[in-house]
């Protein structure tokens, strides 16, 4: 492949490029290259691999990938602290700016949908809304459960549960607290967002869904191999609180369950496989309602061509 000076790229960027996809598709390996060939930095939109305690479980870059090119917001948070779509926006933005005044390119990769919903159009101005309304429903969801929640958002803001997935169980509570805390579907607050201060070109990567099924339940085969449940194992042993957000979602809370005593392997391998391909579906749903976003074969063999063609005229 030709190299492509950073200069010559960030000459030619019309907008800063992203990359994403659903999960297993292959955007790692393929963001390294790219990065590489235009001189950039990836700032990493996923929601879990800014914990330093979760690597196995969020399919983190290792030692050499991270060594190879410079990543942002890997490992930069203890589990705990606080991190949300709202603060990797705003961080997102100061960085992106610092590097493009040292010359080089920004390039965001990642698939957590709130993140690049809230970097790429922004997240809604919503009103307060009172705790009490916050506790009443976390009271709900710990009696009721997440799937009764679920259906019920369902009803009053479809557009809102659409965009869901219901195993995260923060932004349902979120969306039923702003409901019954304004009166009104949190949905409608996206439509008054404000503007971004940059501008985005987004390429989706995708595959067959055979093949991308295929090789979501080949890396939960490998994470298992590579040693997930002594990462969970010795999460719980040091404290981590199973409640906390980063660890209600697929990849951990499944190993929770079973080293709990609540479901025996084969159903917890059963549930890592089946929620995630779920959760790549759902990935898929969301990148479908942007007209905009291009979407690119990850089989192509010139996929780096055109991604640099597409990112760098």
């Amino acid at each position: 492949m030709t190299r492509i000076s950073s200069e010559e790229c960030a000459t030619r960027l019309r907008a800063i490029p992203v990359l994403t996809g659903p999960t297993g598709v292959g955007k790692t390996a393929l963001s390294l290259d790219l990065a590489e060939h235009i001189d950039a930095e990836i700032l990493s939109a996923d929601s879990r691999q800014v914990f330093r305690e979760l690597t196995i479980g969020t399919a983190k870059p290792g030692a050499k990938e991270l060594a190879r090119i410079p990543h942002h917001f890997i490992n930069e948070r203890s589990l705990g602290e606080p991190f949300s779509a709202g603060i990797f926006a705003e961080e997102a933005e100061v960085r992106m700016r610092d590097i493009m005044r040292r010359g080089r390119v920004p390039l965001v990769v990642g698939g957590s949908t709130l993140y690049l919903q809230a970097l790429l159009h922004g997240l809604a101005d919503i009103p307060p809304v009172e705790p009490t309304v916050r506790e009443q429903v976390e009271q709900r969801l710990r009696h009721e459960g997440a799937e009764r929640l679920y259906r019920e958002l369902q009803t009053i803001d479809p557009a809102a549960a659409a965009t869901m997935d219901p195993t995260k169980t923060q932004r349902l509570v979120r969306a039923l607290e702003v409901y019954y805390g304004t009166g009104q579907p949190i949905s409608s607050y996206h439509e008054t967002k404000k503007p971004r201060p940059f501008s985005f070109r987004t390429v989706v990567l995708y595959r067959d869904r055979e093949e991308l099924y295929r090789r979501i339940e080949q890396r939960v085969d490998e994470m298992l191999a590579d040693g997930l449940l002594d990462e969970v194992r010795g999460l719980l042993e040091r404290g981590a609180d199973p409640g906390l957000n980063a660890l209600q979602t697929i990849g951990y809370q499944e190993p929770i369950r079973f080293l709990r005593g609540e479901i025996n392997y084969d159903e917890m391998v059963r549930l890592l496989k089946r929620n995630s391909r779920r959760y790549a579906k759902r990935q898929l749903t969301w990148f479908r309602r942007f007209p905009e976003y291009v979407w690119m074969d990850a089989n192509s063999p010139d996929l780096a061509h055109r991604l640099i063609d597409f990112f760098c005229s």
